[in-house]
């Protein structure tokens, strides 16, 4: 390769990365729009347009950089459920104790099911739809994984600060502490009331259980 086509190579990365990023850039700005309207009126009820329609965005922009309905809800979920599982590795990286780490958990816990219901509400919408519809699997597989491989860490962080080990494996853990805060979720959409204490009440009795010393 001569110099300057070395050197033309060289000068035209910064454009095709920069042009990748704001492709992102945008595509995340369309998702944090279209989240609102999504946890609003869920799966079924949300078209590109009713998107477009609830946002700062032409249905034409939309569609410009999500192929479907599908492609953008999925986008969504993936970004969101993303961000809410990077949210405890504070709480698992600066707990001293047990009891801290219990703590931290549960108040981040609780905090995310009153400020962020719809999100949730959407999340579980989508990965019972991903039972019938198949190009929602993939994400809907990634999401768990990336949820499950949350509750482990902190499970595994509780079990090394009182001196043992988990009782059950990954996949377990993540079953029983998700299946309390989906409950959580129905209840709190249903009907606030008291709905954070019973959350708190029953993790905090189930967490102990899974460890064994």
């Amino acid at each position: 390769m001569s110099s300057n086509a070395l050197s033309g190579e060289i000068a035209d990365r910064p454009a095709r990365v920069s042009g990748i990023d704001k492709i992102e850039r945008r595509r995340i700005a369309l998702a944090e729009s279209a989240l609102k309207t999504l946890g609003e009126l869920g799966y079924a009820r949300t078209s590109l347009r009713e998107i477009a329609n609830n946002s700062e965005f032409t249905h034409g922009v939309v569609h410009y950089y999500f192929r479907d309905k599908i492609d953008l809800i999925s986008y969504c979920v993936r970004y969101y459920k993303t961000k809410c599982a990077k949210r405890y590795d504070e709480v698992v990286e600066t707990a001293a104790t047990a009891d801290e780490l219990g703590a931290g958990f549960l108040a981040k816990m609780t905090q995310t099911l009153v400020e962020e219901t719809p999100m949730h509400r959407l999340w579980y919408d989508l990965r019972a739809q991903s039972m019938f519809e198949e190009q929602l699997r993939p994400d809907v597989v990634a999401i768990d994984q990336l949820l499950e491989a949350m509750i482990w860490r902190i499970l595994s962080r509780y079990a090394e600060l009182v001196g043992g080990e988990p009782a059950v494996d990954a996949p377990t853990a993540y079953a029983l502490v998700d299946g309390l805060f989906e409950q959580a979720v129905v209840g709190y959409a249903a009907d606030p009331e008291g709905v954070t204490d019973r959350l708190v009440a029953r993790v905090s009795q189930v967490l102990p259980k899974l460890i064994t010393t």
